[in-house]
C-alpha cells in the first residue's frame, strides 16, 4: 500500500484572490527549505507537484536534495474557479468552502474525482505538493467526509495517507492553521 505525503505549498507571495499564480514569499521559501529536514529520510520516493509556481517552488529544495526532477501532475492542481475576476474568485472560494461535494456542480465534482484518481494511480510512496482544497478532498475521501473543507492544513504541513485498491486511509493530518483565503 503506497504512502502518500501530501504537502500544502509554502506561503505564497500573494493571496489567491489577488494574483493567479504567485510564487513563494520569503517565509514560504523558509518553510520549503524546512521540508528537506522533515522529509529527507524518505528518499528515494516520487516527487509530484501541481503545475503552479508555489508548489514547484515548495518542492525545489527537496528536488535539489534528492537530485530528482519533480513530476508535474495537473490533476493535483488548484481548484478551478468559474469566475475570472480575482476579487470574485475569493468570494467564490469562501462560499465553496462552506459546502459539501454533493452540492457542487458537475465540473467541481469532476475536478475532485480527478484529484482522487491522480492520487490513486500513484504506485509507490510519494511526496505530493498540492493545495488546500485538493488535500481536503483527499482527506475527506479517506475519512468519508463530503464537506469541501473540514480541516485547515497549514503551509508546508504534511498530511499522510495510504492508498490502495482505489481507497485512501488517513494516517495523520498535517499541522493546522488559519489561512488568509478562508
Amino acid at each position: 500500500m503506497p504512502t502518500l505525503y501530501l504537502v500544502r505549498h509554502g506561503l505564497a507571495a500573494s493571496a489567491w484572490d489577488r494574483e493567479i499564480d504567485p510564487g513563494l514569499d520569503a517565509l514560504g521559501r523558509e518553510q520549503a527549505a524546512s521540508l528537506v529536514r522533515e522529509l529527507n529520510s524518505l528518499a528515494p520516493v516520487d516527487l509530484i507537484v501541481s503545475p503552479l509556481a508555489r508548489t514547484r517552488e515548495t518542492a525545489a529544495p527537496l528536488a535539489a536534495a534528492w537530485q530528482v526532477e519533480p513530476r508535474i501532475e495537473p490533476r493535483v492542481g488548484e481548484i478551478p474557479s468559474p469566475v475570472s475576476g480575482l476579487a470574485e474568485r475569493g468570494l467564490w472560494l469562501r462560499e465553496v468552502a462552506t459546502r459539501a461535494w454533493p452540492q457542487m456542480g458537475k465540473p467541481l465534482r469532476q475536478w475532485r474525482g480527478q484529484v482522487l484518481m491522480a492520487l490513486a494511480e500513484i504506485e509507490g510512496d510519494a511526496v505530493v505538493v498540492s493545495h488546500y482544497i485538493a488535500i481536503n478532498a483527499a482527506v475527506g475521501a479517506a475519512v468519508g467526509d463530503d464537506r469541501v473543507v473540514h480541516f485547515h492544513p497549514d503551509h508546508c504541513s504534511v498530511t499522510v495517507l495510504r492508498s490502495g485498491a482505489g481507497r485512501f486511509e488517513l494516517v495523520r493530518r498535517g499541522a493546522e492553521a488559519a489561512t488568509r483565503v478562508l
